[in-house]
This record gives structure tokens, sequence and C-alpha cells, in this order.
């Protein structure tokens, strides 16, 4: 049997797109309460089925098939290779599959074309012809245009035809490099990937009597609760403490700590598990760009995320899977030496290891080491260079990073670096552990 959730959101489905919804009508039609509509409303909007414009309302919208991150538009191809699109514009949002180099003859190439691939040559109009009837878009190198009619072709089968001035290694490259860019962007985890959805979130009104946080925290064993007010804003946060130090208010509005920490649905979970830390908060509110509430993370749903990226195959190499492919760990019972050899990918401008990848080496390091002496999952809170001199290519640096405290919840480290016996750099770094719960 459905739930009345389930059935508002189907009732939404059903609605002709344009349609004008509001949360009253809705409670009417389905005969549920406002509160019930409103929910299943919001989420009908996470789920791409409504959209909420200022002065407009909320609208039934088509809902759009989310891709895969790591393909790209031909729209993006434009962009990427600074083109000009000489035919074929409706097919711009289409999403490229691959990508194929035509340096060869017309009969190995044929092989290797399909729809939606993007062939990449000069100025052979057999081989712009041939990509096109196949479905393939085309990109045509070395600034060269085309013919009119295969222009026309273009716009008749719905595939871009686009021009660049950069020659055919450089062109490939640069596609190659914003696949790998998305491929790492895919790896990286968000609150929107493991908030609690506003359809699952207790919260309470700012008129809503104490007793309601009673209510709530009997339900849930939670003790923090969202404060909105009427137009469904977080105003503010109520825990255990503010109704525990107030138990002859009134309304929850007089009890709330106001202007509370957010966080909105592209933060990374990094930066919130960080930001929870560093508060001691169980949990925050998930809002839109007015403040609007979407729903919750909590800690936990934090340290399980964490924990599978950690778990996770690497698809795009970053600066810190370099950083770590380098470091050779030679210690020994509790003192601590690792080596570090410094690659042309490290390097600044000046051939020297530019700031961050050595700001890398050194967290990665502690990492390391204070998941060596405690397991469990930690984030940097201060990593301060007072000494550093530069440190060229090819060189191997030698880390020899040094306990200064280690508590519960907390680890401090003094780092040295040395490169052939000479002292080249010293760091201070500490760190906080998140309490598995």
């Amino acid at each position: 049997m459905e739930t009345k959730h389930e059935q508002i959101i189907k009732y939404i489905e059903n609605l002709e797109i344009g349609s004008k919804i509001s949360v009253r009508q809705t409670a009417k039609a389905l005969q549920v309460s406002e509160g019930t509509a409103y929910r299943a409303i919001k989420d009908a909007e996470t789920q791409g089925l409504v959209s909420t414009a200022e002065r407009v309302g909320t609208i039934r919208i088509e809902q759009k098939v989310q891709e895969s991150i790591e393909k790209l538009s031909f729209d993006s191809v434009v962009n990427i290779v600074d083109g000009q699109v000489l035919g074929g514009k409706a097919g711009l949002s289409r999403t490229l599959n691959h990508f194929v180099i035509g340096a060869m003859e017309m009969d190995a190439m044929k092989r290797y074309i399909g729809a939606n691939d993007l062939m990449i040559v000069g100025n052979r109009e057999s081989v712009q012809e041939y990509a096109l009837k196949e479905g393939a878009a085309v990109l045509i190198t070395g600034g060269f245009n085309t013919s009119e009619r295969i222009k026309r072709l273009a716009d008749q089968t719905g595939l871009p035809v686009i021009s660049t001035s950069y020659d055919t290694f450089t062109v490939a490259a640069k596609i190659n490099r914003a696949i790998y860019d998305q491929l790492i962007k895919k790896e990286i985890v968000h609150v929107s990937d493991i908030m609690i959805p506003f359809a699952e979130t207790e919260f309470v009104f700012t008129y809503d009597a104490p007793k309601r946080w009673y209510e709530l925290n009997h339900k849930t064993s939670h003790s923090r609760f969202p404060v909105v007010d009427s137009q469904m804003k977080v105003v503010g946060i109520v825990a255990m403490k503010d109704v525990m130090k107030q138990q002859t208010a009134d309304t929850i509005e007089t009890l709330m700590t106001p202007l509370p920490v957010v966080v909105n649905p592209t933060t990374s979970v990094a930066a919130a598990a960080h930001q929870m830390i560093w508060e001691g908060f169980d949990g925050l509110p998930v809002v839109d760009t007015q403040q609007h509430l979407l729903g919750m993370i909590t800690r936990r749903d934090v340290l399980k995320a964490l924990q599978m990226i950690q778990q996770q195959p690497q698809m795009g190499e970053t600066i810190e899977d370099i950083v770590s492919s380098q470091l050779k760990d030679y210690s020994k019972n509790d003192h601590y030496i690792f080596h570090f050899n410094v690659t042309p990918q490290m390097s600044d401008y000046l051939g020297s290891v530019s700031h961050g990848v050595m700001t890398s080496m050194i967290t990665t390091v502690c990492r390391r080491v204070l998941n060596h002496m405690r397991r469990g999952d930690l984030v940097i809170d201060n990593l301060s260079f007072y000494f550093f001199k530069p440190v060229q290519l090819e060189q191997t640096v030698t880390v020899q990073p040094k306990v200064l405290e280690m508590t519960r919840r907390n680890g401090k480290m003094d780092i040295e670096l040395f490169v052939d016996g000479q002292l080249c750099g010293k760091a201070l770094l500490n760190a906080q552990f998140i309490d598995r719960y």
C-alpha cells in the first residue's frame, strides 16, 4: 500500500509540465495535512520534478535524466578548444561518447567511429561527411573551414561541426585533460550524496512549545534540531543545553541559538567533517541559497562516507595520489623516516617543488604516522611552515616526523625535511581525531 508521501509524488508526476503547484491545493486534493504536502513537494524538487522560483511559485518541470559526470557535452568541447561552431548547433547539448583521431585511412577509421563520437580531423571532407552520416560530430583542427555541403549535412543530422585553430595533438590533450578532471570531481563526495532528505528530517518551528523538543528527542534520540520560520528558512538550532537552561520558556524561539552553522548540498563531506569537529556538532542543517531547509547530515553519516571514500579505487589521479605513490617508508619502531622523490609534475615555474606539493607531502606523512599510532579518521587543524628552502627536481627528500603530543582527540607533530643531509624545511602540524559513533 502506498504511503501518503508516495501518493503525492505520483500525483505530481502525473501533472502536466508547466502546472503550478501549491501546498494548500495539493493537501486539499489528496486530503492530507499541509505539512505532509510540503515535505513531498520539497522531495519532488530534489528529484527534479518541480522547480521553485521567486514571484513565480512552484512549477512542474520535465525531469532531467542525470548524466554521468565523466561525460562531456559537445558544447563543453567548444569551450575547451576555443572553437567555432560551423553547423549542427542543435546537437551541442549531446554527450560525447568517445573521440577518434582521423589520421588513418578511411577503411581503418570505419572500425572506430560510432554514434555520438567526436571525429578529430583536418580538412578531409570525405572523413567529415562519413563521420556525420555515422552519427558522430566533427572537430576540424588547424583553423580550417569546411564546405557549405558539410554544414548543411551537420544541420540535417543535428550533429555539430566545430573548427579550432589548435593542432590535433593539442586538441586531444585538452579533451583528455577535461575528462580526467571530471573523473577526479566524480570521486569527491558532497553533502548532497549523504544527507538525510527533507522528507525524513525532524525540525521545529519558532512558535512551537519546548515540549516539541522532548517529543522529537524521545522519537529519534537526537538532541539537536533545526529551527525554521513560517517560510521554512533555518533561523536557529535548539539543543538539549538550550532546553535545560530555560525550562520556563513559552516558545522554541526564546530558547534557540540563532544564526546556526549550516552547509549546502555542494559542500564536500571533508569540509563538513572539519566543521563538525571544529565546532563539536553531531549534526548540521543542509540549506539552499535562500536558507530553506533541505535536510540534515549527522556525524555518523559523515564518518561512513569518509570510510567509503578510503575504500574506493582511484579513478583520477590527484596531486595527493602522486605524492603518496612517491613516499617510501623506512620507519623502525617509533623512529619514523620517509623518503620522497621529486618528479616533474611537482615543480613550480622555477623548477622547485611547489609549496602546495610540499604541504600535501607533509600532511600525507603525518596521517600515516598518526594512523599507525591510533586507527581512525582525522582532520588537519593547522599546518605551519617556519623554515623552507627550495628543493629541486629529481632530488630525494628525507622526512623525519616527531610526535610532540598525543591525546585521545589531538595529535601534534614536528616535521623536519632534509636533502643530502642538509636541513631544508621545518613545520608544525596539529590534527584532531574524529570519534566513531
